[in-house]
């Protein structure tokens, strides 16, 4: 790890001649006959980039910041800005993202660093030494995220170095973790322990994982890309807002293939754009999953819009080209034809359970549980990494679980040891059970420490559930969704109510506080919808009234205590809606 201190004369001379070949790399580049043919791992890229320039289109600022230096190869270059305590110039805060790292000025002048964690699952000493790094070189805390992921926050440019290498000490790392990549690879939080599976997607997650970190020709993509991998387990993984969606599904007799356990496909989810994954008809061999994710992959970064960042996702490849077109283009690069079955071959899928994700659950093991844990909204103190990582060391199988809910899973507990692991992690100040909205309260980072987000998230959902679990008796779940901004990191039009934050105007001279656009009705896999918009400019300080109004109309008008929210909610339009939360009691 980088530490305080002057470079010795070997560093300062490794530094030298680096710049100095780099410079004679770009003039070389720059000088290159026109016709040139590129070649390398980066050569995919640049004749993505050579058609867009040929074809009269101009390469967006990202696409040439790509183009004039390769992250990958500017890596002195960062250790040389955190030897200096220099916060990087916008260009570099791009780049710097390849390693998982993003300067996050003006909402906090220091790096968030987030990881790659394959399916979400990680080991108790790994999860231990992350609560050092935070300690040591960040904020002294840690934030499960939305993609079972873990994030630190609050690094100091000089500590950039030691946190990076810190996780790779780990056996973890932060490569490709933001940026133009192939962000995290989720899976269902309980493979290989859940009864009702159909498929265990661990080794499924983690080949891809390696695959993507083993190929620089898989990085610097179009746009970001996620990829899922959903086991039909009890806990949903969302993996229908990914751009690739593996879903475990069992096909009958009688459909062109042996009935068996196959991944279906599903394309296209961007659920900040309003869509998710479609299924394509198309079944694959568990094996088969990394090979066709990757051509599928190639298919996008040869095509994908090097022009407009608004265009630049998976889904609007599909939607010029159609499914048919693209999957042809997917087979030429497999070079054989994918195995398409009518919806009616698959079997219909184990359902999800909405609350599996908190409590003690029996796994498929004899005598085992797993144990979910109610985090506020994310964040761990070290002190409560450490405890649970001690548990997980003493009592469990030693794996900790991240889940797409924003907590985690204690797996291997025996059944005469779930009572003493319930009040060691009491005395953690976490619990295993919380009220029916704060079990589905999601909230991205906000204001507090990200520069997009026009409201402060995960403080107005803690206000939000603190005003309404003392007014409104919630008797089924009903998932509550804050993000910050249109990137939707949080999901808000899935949620069944979608909060994204807004400036609220306060009078014609353009002031504006903290709020948001409310949105209701959203849902995923069976229950799959995008939120409606209810209300516009919602002051954050009135957000939890609002809430509680919607919350209330829904007890007072479902069918019965039976119908969701989602269910109630779709059969309304949202005049009525509207009139039924301005109406209530």
């Amino acid at each position: 790890m980088i530490m305080s201190g002057d470079f010795t004369p070997d560093q300062k001379r490794y530094l030298e001649g680096f710049v100095s070949g780099l410079s004679a790399s770009r003039a070389a580049r720059a000088n290159a006959p026109a016709h040139s043919e590129p070649v390398g791992p980066d050569a995919i890229h640049l004749k993505a980039q050579d058609r867009t320039v040929a074809a009269g289109g101009k390469l967006n600022e990202q696409e040439k910041i790509k183009r004039d230096e390769h992250p990958f190869d500017a890596y002195p270059r960062l250790v040389a800005q955190a030897h200096a305590n220099e916060a990087p110039k916008p260009a570099d805060n791009f780049r710097w993202r390849y390693y998982g790292i993003f300067y996050v000025a003006p909402a906090q002048n220091s790096y968030m660093c987030r990881m790659r964690i394959p399916n979400g699952i990680l080991k108790h000493w790994q999860f231990a030494g992350v609560a050092d790094l935070a300690e040591q070189f960040a904020g002294g805390y840690a934030h499960v995220t939305t993609r079972a992921n873990l994030q630190i926050r609050e690094i100091e440019p000089k500590n950039a170095i030691n946190v990076i290498e810190g996780i790779q000490d780990l056996g973890l790392c932060s490569r490709g973790s933001g940026a133009d990549n192939i962000r995290n690879v989720t899976g269902t939080p309980t493979a290989g322990i859940d009864p009702q599976e159909l498929l265990d997607t661990r080794p499924h997650a983690r080949e891809w994982h390696y695959h993507i970190l083993n190929d620089r020709s898989l990085f610097g993509l179009p746009r970001k890309f996620n990829v899922a991998f959903d086991g039909a387990g009890r806990i949903p993984v969302l993996e229908d807002t990914n751009d690739i969606a593996f879903q475990a599904v069992e096909l009958k007799e009688g459909h062109g293939a042996d009935a068996a356990i196959y991944y279906r496909l599903a394309l296209g989810g961007i659920t900040g754009h309003k869509d998710l994954a479609r299924d394509t008809g198309v079944i694959l061999k568990p094996a088969e999953a990394t090979r066709v994710a990757d051509a599928i992959v190639r298919v996008f970064i040869e095509h994908g819009d090097r022009t407009n960042r608004n265009k630049a996702r998976l889904k609007y490849v599909l939607d010029a080209w159609g499914f048919e077109k693209f999957l042809k283009a997917v087979e030429d690069k497999l070079g054989y034809a994918l195995t398409r079955v009518p919806a009616d071959a698959v079997a219909p899928r184990p359902a999800y359970d909405r609350t599996a994700h908190l409590g003690v659950h029996p796994q498929k093991q004899a005598g085992r549980n797993w144990i979910g844990i109610a985090l506020k909204l994310g964040r761990l103190s070290p002190a409560q990494i450490r405890g649970l990582a001690k548990l997980a060391q003493d009592y469990g199988d030693g794996d900790i679980r991240l889940t797409v809910w924003q907590n985690l899973l204690l797996s291997g507990i025996a059944d005469a040891d779930v009572t003493t692991v319930v009040e060691a992690i009491k005395l953690l100040d976490l619990a295993i059970e919380t009220s029916a909205i704060r079990a589905g309260l999601v909230a991205c980072t906000g204001a507090t420490g990200c520069r997009f987000a026009a409201a402060h998230t995960k403080e107005n959902a803690d206000e939000i559930a603190a005003w309404c679990e003392e007014r409104v008796a919630l008797d089924t779940p009903v998932n509550v969704h804050l993000t910050g901004c249109h990137h939707s990191c949080a999901q808000h039009y899935i949620g069944d109510i979608g909060l994204i934050g807004a400036r609220v105007p306060l009078n014609d001279d353009g002031d504006t506080v903290d709020g948001y656009h409310l949105h209701v009705g959203g849902g995923f896999g069976p229950d799959g919808a995008m939120a409606r918009e209810l209300y516009r400019d919602v002051k954050a300080e009135d957000a939890p009234r609002a809430v509680e109004r919607v919350l209330r109309a829904y007890l007072a008008n479902r069918t019965d205590a039976t119908e969701t929210f989602v269910r109630f909610a779709a059969r309304n339009d949202i005049d009525t809606l509207r009139r039924m939360a301005e109406t209530v009691e």
